[in-house]
């Protein structure tokens, strides 16, 4: 099978082949349909995580078919349609885990980061951290969700948000534009939040009612106008400190959720936090239950990204798009 394999920090993938692994104890073997290229690929060959181990298949936004189960194995089925994503195991005793909550598990295991992932035509995966796809779900459409996806839905469900929520959305890329999606989805009013105008007639179109270019603006003086405060705003940009800028712009008892940030440190202004009860959270991707309900919750609304199928052989030059700025479209490895 062909695989794209990270060797070190700052070299680029290495394309070999490989016999196809057999699934041990408790794991299946999944036939990969396609696989989303995420930030956090780059992220991993920048050397942006120390937790890594090399050589490692990158690749955690995974859709693809059951060929074959390990000992232990009941569920899924050989020919089960399947996503994997972002949290690949866990140790399954410890209290997070056993209240469902295997993402906060302190032994957690990232796919594509310390276990191999799906940038190969196959790969060996545990049988209970993969996701049954909605039937009549595009495989190759929804690989993203598996991460981008399950992070935004699970990032406004954990941030606390009601029909009745005005929610800001700062930046509208991958997890952006599906943040505000769902969030309208959800019967929120939404805003989103952008450096130019550039993306304005996009979020528009995706259903916010009001556009902040911070070009122009105050982004917190914006959303402090917009009926006295966002009750939730949702940083999916890769810059903190466009996140902190946004922080009185919320109401009172409003929460500012990171799910998207960058290297330099979460700096907030204490006073009007204390006087406005204002809270801050930064929430990873998502538990098992959370990939259901993101998968179950974009069917029942029809909420796909949209996506470039690419090859694999093509996976180096996205990347190397991505890390200056270039990238277009969510691009998806698929497989024939």
């Amino acid at each position: 099978m062909l695989t794209a394999t990270a060797t070190a920090v700052d070299e680029p993938l290495t394309l070999t082949e490989r016999e196809v692994p057999e699934p041990g104890q408790n794991e299946v073997l999944v036939k990969i349909t396609a696989c989303g290229i995420c930030y956090t690929d780059l992220d991993l060959l920048q050397g942006h995580w120390p937790i890594a181990r090399f050589p490692v298949v990158p690749g955690h936004e995974i859709t693809g078919v059951v060929a074959a189960t390990g000992p232990g194995v009941s569920w899924p089925e050989v020919g089960t349609a399947v996503g994997a994503q972002f949290l690949g195991d866990s140790c399954r005793h410890c209290d997070y885990c056993v209240r469902g909550e295997q993402i906060l598990c302190p032994n957690k295991r990232i796919t594509g980061i310390v276990m191999d992932g799906g940038y190969a035509e196959y790969a060996v995966l545990k049988a209970d951290f993969v996701t049954p796809l909605p039937e009549g779900l595009d495989p190759v459409a929804a690989a993203p969700l598996m991460c981008a996806g399950l992070t935004a839905f699970n990032s406004l469900r954990q941030a606390g948000i009601t029909p009745t929520s005005r929610v800001a959305v700062i930046g509208s890329g991958g997890v952006g534009a599906l943040a505000i999606r769902y969030a309208v989805a959800m019967g929120a009013r939404v805003a989103a939040v952008g450096r130019s105008h550039r993306g304005e007639a996009a979020a528009r179109e995706m259903g916010a009612e009001l556009f902040v270019a911070t070009q122009d603006a105050d982004p917190a003086e914006a959303l402090k106008a917009w009926d006295g405060g966002a009750s939730l705003i949702l940083n999916a940009s890769p810059s903190t400190k466009a996140a902190s800028a946004t922080l009185t712009g919320l109401a009172p008892d409003g929460m500012l959720v990171l799910c998207g940030y960058g290297p330099e440190p979460l700096e907030l202004p204490t006073q009007p936090m204390v006087l406005n009860r204002l809270h801050a959270m930064l929430n990873p991707s998502g538990s098992p239950h959370d990939a259901r309900d993101t998968l179950a919750f974009s069917a029942a609304h029809g909420i796909l990204p949209e996506v470039a199928p690419v090859g694999l052989r093509d996976a180096n030059s996205v990347l190397d798009a991505m890390a200056k700025g270039q990238a277009g479209k969510r691009s998806v490895i698929t497989f024939d």
